[in-house]
């Protein structure tokens, strides 16, 4: 069996953490490897509502900690990566139906003090939630919230005559598949090994290191490692029982997110936050220039977490949830996609699946070379969360360097924040060829690497291969080469969402494309 170099940290998990981390701790100078057994963000990290957000919600149940530390990392990561994160603004529409979940912290309170409320959310209420929002991260760039009268408005439009009073406030959006990537792609610039479809099929403890075992396309390789990160995500128990066979007591609480994709049902860049009459909330979001996103659901998930899907009774919810709202009503036969993850919580006894906390815990079992071991977290937490993980391990690695993450730009996020105006009209200007919505695309996804991918094409057949939806060879190749890719998946769900828009006959050719290019390479 191939055995590799000690390494200082082996890391089981390609999401977010574990790529978070392995940027983290390569850049304070450890040797690092990553293993994950399919395509990075194959799961939950693909799978979210795609917001950098505080968990407007998740005042209701006194998570002030949680709260802080996300709104106060939007602004340190919108700073990173403005290609593929900006900010938006969300409009919440208040109707006197709007009810708590009935185990919150908040609906208990106002049980007590204020019975005749029956459950009902107050104006009043929702306004100091959103003064708290504003001020409890130390917010700097985004704007504040602000009153609205949806009656005049152009938000109100879309939305059923009914609804007057509204609030709006920001949050940010990012392309979640996408940062996993740039995450895997400069830990690696810095000396990190990011190993996919490598799945770790056993770990022990041999004196003072870890012996992975992987099984991998070459076959089975050993690996050695003075600490072991499990970022297995949802399977983050199922490592710590199977794989390592060390007993615990800790587990997660697997949560399924479901979302759908309809075509686009307003014509303004705004997204609405929408209050449901048993307590749950759920967005309408802009998505891929052509769609709205709906979601989310919150259910225990039952079963493999990788055979997560979005059930049929999931979306006619969200479809009856989001039509309380929209003037118009969203049919399942309007329904282009969906997707559905699930989310590792914490498994701290909650009643319910929407009040289980949102908090991540980091684990560490010291009784040899050490193992942490991940639970829970939220995109918008996880560079904190990697922090805290080197901080954990901390005196296992004296010679590791300080915290260096915060604002450091991801790869293509190298423009200021005020700056993707002048980054589009560079593109445009370079590529006269492409048209507004391309440009758009592009700078969404590479930022400043599209002069790497394009370099000198001076019209479109200089790009090679037209796959269709505005997809080329030469960004094809770019994800083969630099991004980890493989497989039409990759490139169509995960890479990009060009999946949404390209035809079956179009998405077959890109795959045979890559069948070809691996048969070319294997000979």
């Amino acid at each position: 069996m191939q055995e590799g170099p000690v390494q200082d940290l082996f890391i089981l998990g390609g999401g977010i953490n574990g790529c978070g981390i392995a940027r983290d701790a390569a850049g304070r100078g450890l040797s690092v490897t990553l293993a994950e057994m399919g395509d990075l963000a194959q799961a939950t990290s693909s799978a979210s509502t795609k917001l950098f957000h505080g968990g407007l919600r998740y005042l209701e149940f006194f998570e002030f900690r949680l709260v802080r530390e996300a709104l106060e990392e939007r602004e340190t990561l919108l700073a990173a990566m403005p290609h593929i994160s900006w900010p938006m603004r969300f409009v919440l529409p208040y109707s006197p139906d709007m009810r708590f979940e009935s185990d919150t912290p908040t609906s208990r309170l106002l049980g007590v003090a204020m019975p005749w409320m029956r459950g009902r959310r107050p104006a009043w209420l929702i306004r100091l939630g959103l003064f708290l929002y504003d001020n409890l991260g130390g917010r700097r760039v985004l704007p504040g919230t602000r009153k609205l009268d949806l009656a005049v408005d152009p938000a109100g439009r879309p939305l059923k005559p009914g609804f007057r009073l509204g609030w709006e406030y920001s949050d940010c959006w990012v392309q979640d598949a996408r940062l996993v990537v740039l995450n895997a792609r400069d830990a690696e610039a810095r000396g990190a090994t990011i190993l996919t479809r490598h799945r770790v099929t056993h770990a022990e403890r041999a004196g003072d290191l870890w012996r992975i075992t992987t099984e991998g396309p070459e076959g089975q390789r050993l690996h050695l490692a003075r600490a072991l990160v499990n970022a297995g995500g949802p399977w983050v128990e199922d490592v710590i029982r199977n794989v390592t066979h060390i007993p615990t007591t800790e587990g997660v609480r697997l949560v399924r997110g479901s979302h759908i994709v309809v075509p686009r049902l307003y014509d303004h860049d705004r997204c609405y936050f929408f209050q449901g009459t048993d307590g749950r909330i759920i967005f309408a979001i802009p998505y891929e220039q052509d769609f709205t996103l709906i979601g989310t659901t919150d259910m225990d998930h039952r079963g493999p977490p990788g055979e997560a899907r979005c059930t049929d009774e999931e979306r006619d919810y969200l479809c009856a949830f989001a039509s309380r709202y929209f003037a118009l009503p969203i049919r399942a036969e309007q329904v282009v996609w969906t997707y559905s993850g699930v989310r590792p919580l914490y498994n701290d006894g909650a009643k319910s699946a929407t009040a289980a906390t949102r908090d991540y815990v980091l684990s560490v079992n010291a009784d040899g070379p050490p193992l942490l071991n991940v639970f829970g977290g939220k995109i918008t937490t996880y560079r904190r969360l990697a922090e805290n993980a080197l901080a954990k391990l901390a005196s296992h690695f004296p010679q590791a360097g300080a915290a260096w993450t915060a604002r450091v730009p991801l790869p293509g996020g190298d423009f200021p924040v005020d700056g993707v105006e002048a980054l589009r009209a560079r593109i445009a200007q370079a590529y006269s060829f492409l048209s507004p919505a391309e440009v758009q695309r592009l700078q969404r996804t590479h930022g400043t690497e599209v002069f790497d991918i394009l370099g000198n094409a001076r019209a479109r057949a200089d790009l090679g291969h037209d796959f269709g939806a505005g997809l080329t060879e030469a960004e094809v190749r770019w994800f083969l080469t630099r991004e980890y890719a493989q497989s039409a998946e990759d490139i169509l769900w995960r890479r990009t969402k060009l999946g949404l828009k390209m035809t079956r006959a179009q998405a077959a050719d890109l795959g045979e494309w890559l069948a070809g290019q691996a048969a070319d390479a294997a000979e």
